[in-house]
């Protein structure tokens, strides 16, 4: 009987997470929850106890966590619409009689001036309110949200940003995904919050030298006016709330807001975090 279940496995921060519970449960004791019957399908083949359930229907999520003791809350991909859906899950899960919950939040969520932190800021306050015992996961930012452009930034020679002379401390989707698990199915994390972020932070001058190392030719970085990078964004095909969200990051890491000096991260996954550079070259 599964007593650990990770949600939004089917994402790529929970695809990370199952693979990192690998050797550490069995896959039939690991229940998953998805939305979508091709997910439950190709999970169930590979031996996963799966739960279907969406973050929006109280009932079908209580059903979902029946049994189940440990659960790690991958914070829903829709911005604007994350803390009624985790309201439900929290609620879900105390219905269901859930002991814990590890919850995937955001940088310094508590004082973090990001559009993205308001969620996650009222989302940690549910969980002190339900009166589960919990973990927050306060995750950096993916090194994976800076590499995604780094086959056109080697193309044009250029990587854009608004974040001056900002550091980042990201670390890579797999870096976190392996404290997540560690949580989930470790004891003595009860109470405890994670400022989690990369060994080695850099400016995106820094990252567009990174990048030219690893192509062997030269990229510069662009610093623009924020609303200049957001319509840069969106000239290149984000949707407008995506490219409005990432400006607003690039803008609040000229500040500090995304750099950490904590070394949690590294300290909880017994192991250095992945430089920028080996995501950089899997990302090509």
């Amino acid at each position: 009987m599964s007593k650990h279940l990770v949600t939004g496995a089917s994402g790529q921060l929970g695809a990370h997470v199952l693979a990192a519970l690998e050797g550490t449960l069995p896959r039939s004791e690991t229940a998953v929850l998805v939305r979508k019957e091709d997910d439950r399908a190709r999970l169930a083949a590979e031996g996963y106890d799966v739960r279907v359930a969406d973050y929006t229907d109280v009932a079908a999520l209580t059903e979902a966590f029946a049994g189940i003791e440990r659960l790690l809350l991958i914070s829903s991909s829709e911005v604007g619409q994350r803390l009624p859906q985790h309201q439900n899950v929290i609620d879900a899960a105390k219905a269901a009689g859930v002991g814990f919950i590890a919850y995937t939040s955001i940088l310094a969520a508590d004082r973090s001036p990001l559009a993205l932190a308001e969620e996650h800021r009222a989302t940690e306050e549910a969980l002190a309110a339900s009166g589960i015992a919990h973990t927050l996961l306060r995750n950096g930012w993916y090194s994976e949200n800076i590499t995604m452009t780094a086959g056109q930034d080697i193309e044009l020679g250029q990587h854009f940003g608004a974040a001056g002379d900002g550091r980042f401390a990201t670390a890579a989707r797999a870096d976190y995904a392996a404290a997540a698990a560690k949580v989930l199915t470790g004891s003595g994390h009860e109470g405890r919050t994670y400022e989690l972020g990369g060994d080695n932070a850099y400016s995106l001058a820094d990252y567009a030298g990174a990048l030219s190392d690893v192509a062997g030719k030269p990229v510069t970085y662009t610093d623009l006016p924020r609303a200049a990078f957001e319509e840069a964004l969106t000239g290149a095909g984000l949707p407008a709330p995506l490219a409005g969200v990432l400006a607003d990051s690039d803008d609040h890491a000229k500040a500090g807001w995304l750099d950490t000096t904590s070394r949690d991260l590294s300290e909880l996954i017994g192991r250095p975090t992945t430089p920028i550079a080996e995501t950089i070259r899997a990302s090509l």
